[in-house]
């Protein structure tokens, strides 16, 4: 586990500093990125006692792993080194006793960072469990927005310029087709990813 917490550490520092190479002076609010977020995977959960409401699993955990961004922002913030935070953020992701019940524990989590204004690795794992996410899933989930959110800098995010949807689907959409068709244990794994989403967002630019 380790290493690849370390590989997401590196990762997240190269993805924040390709937005802003000064983005640790910057005090942005990461917190409060993650409760927006948590609103947002409630909405994908379900909550609402007065209608039929399944939980759309997919779309929790491509929130789970959106929220996972921001909390390893917040981690590497400490000024510790990626090694000591990857034993630290290892040690709180097997830690926890037992999944608890989904809203209460997002419920939990969200307070956590309104209060603290920081990120809880523990309750994090309680949320991934609920959910039977386990730690390799969300790293090859990682992985993958990670490059596609490399793939959207390098295309035009910032100014506008990038087109979010292609052949009809969204990137998200193109993403999943992607990774389910590669090998997350390749050492060219990251690469490919982006090779992929390229090549599909160039073959859509004249349709």
């Amino acid at each position: 586990m380790n290493p690849q917490l370390v590989t997401m550490l590196e990762m997240q520092d190269a993805m924040n500093t390709k937005v802003n190479d000064q983005w640790r002076a910057q005090d942005y609010a990461w917190y409060r990125a993650i409760w927006t977020e948590c609103a947002e995977l409630m909405e994908h959960y379900g909550w609402k006692w007065w209608k039929k409401q399944n939980p759309d699993v997919d779309q929790v955990k491509l929130e789970l792993v959106d929220i996972w961004h921001f909390g390893l922002s917040i981690r590497l913030l400490s000024g510790h080194a990626n090694d000591q935070l990857a034993d630290e953020i290892a040690r709180d992701l097997t830690g926890f006793q037992d999944a608890g019940e989904f809203r209460d524990t997002l419920e939990a989590f969200t307070l956590y960072c309104l209060q603290s204004k920081g990120f809880s690795v523990p309750l994090f794992a309680r949320l991934m469990a609920a959910v039977d996410m386990g730690f390799d899933e969300l790293y090859m989930r990682y992985m993958g927005k990670n490059v596609l959110n490399f793939f959207r800098q390098d295309n035009g995010y910032q100014d506008g310029s990038y087109r979010k949807t292609w052949q009809g689907k969204e990137d998200n959409e193109h993403l999943v087709e992607i990774i389910a068709g590669l090998d997350a244990a390749s050492h060219s794994f990251k690469d490919d990813i982006y090779a992929s989403l390229r090549q599909r967002y160039q073959a859509s630019a004249g349709n």
